[in-house]
């Protein structure tokens, strides 16, 4: 009887222990993917951040002068992520998204006669949290700024829908 006992304590044991190692092998499979895209969006803030104060610069694309659309696609080709150089093309790109789940690293498209209009601008999403859905973008008399979409009268009434396009990366 104890060696009955014994045998299915062990086996017991066993079962146990293979039953861990699959959930901590099903944790371990889905967390690094999250990181790396959480890691990606902290990289590309990063970035645009170094480029605070630089002035703005009509059709600029480098660090001598950016306009709108010539900062996302600088910043985002530091990360292999393929954009037009005009606002309208990047409009085009990526997946749309609801604004309140745009999240660091995603576009932000701006006009003035909705949808219809022509895109106007086009800012990298910041930080999207209580106090306000904030863009770090060129502003052509601020250069590279982090301006609150949210509580701005300029831009607010502009601000028509916002692209996902981390999956753009090469």
């Amino acid at each position: 009887m104890k060696k009955i006992l014994k045998h299915s304590l062990l086996y017991l044991s066993l079962v146990l222990l293979l039953i861990q190692c699959k959930s901590a092998e099903r944790v371990s499979s889905t967390a690094p993917k999250t990181s790396a895209e959480t890691k990606l969006r902290s990289s590309i803030i990063q970035e645009a951040e170094k480029h605070k104060g630089i002035k703005y610069k009509y059709a600029g694309k480098d660090p001598k002068g950016f306009d709108c659309s010539g900062f996302t696609y600088y910043v985002c080709s530091k990360f292999d992520i393929k954009l037009s150089g005009s606002s309208s093309m990047q409009s085009k790109q990526g997946n749309e998204i609801p604004i309140a789940k745009a999240k660091p690293g995603d576009l932000l498209f701006f006009g003035r006669n909705g949808r219809a209009g022509k895109i106007q601008h086009v800012g990298l999403v910041y930080k999207n949290s209580s106090d306000g859905l904030y863009m770090i973008h060129s502003s052509s008399k601020r250069g590279i700024v982090i301006d609150n979409v949210t509580t701005s009268k300029y831009w607010k009434p502009k601000l028509l829908f916002a692209k996902e396009i981390i999956r753009l990366k090469k």
